[in-house]
């Protein structure tokens, strides 16, 4: 038994070596082959992404109902520096539309914890 199978090798055995596929064709399925895999990721970042932004929005808004009941509006943005670091930051807006940094929210934003008056730090 040998170790030489060139049926595996991509060339037809009694046929001076000569490639079973074109390098037309060849290119044809890389180029569907990393269409393909597209086609499979960006879905998936793009349902990450929205589940993020809205997961951020609701946590913001129990936070700023907490902490800043007079507030106007809220405002929950991944920020690369901002105050709390890298990450979703929550923000309060007041009636002259000031900007009033909440709370972090971090890299995967969660729901508040909600904390006692007493402790609240």
């Amino acid at each position: 038994m040998t170790d030489n199978h060139p049926e595996l090798s991509g060339y037809e055995p009694n046929d001076n070596y000569r490639p079973l596929r074109g390098k037309h064709f060849t290119a044809i399925l890389r180029v569907a082959v990393v269409l393909g895999l597209i086609a499979l990721v960006v879905p998936g970042v793009l349902t990450t992404m929205r589940v993020a932004s809205d997961t951020a929005a609701n946590a913001c808004v129990a936070a700023v109902a907490q902490y800043y009941p007079f507030a106007v509006d809220f405002d929950a943005r991944f920020d690369l520096t901002g105050p709390g670091g890298f990450g979703w930051q929550c923000y309060a807006i007041d009636q002259n539309e000031r900007d009033t940094f909440v709370t972090p929210l971090g890299i995967i934003p969660a729901a508040p914890r909600q904390l006692a008056p007493a402790t609240r730090t």
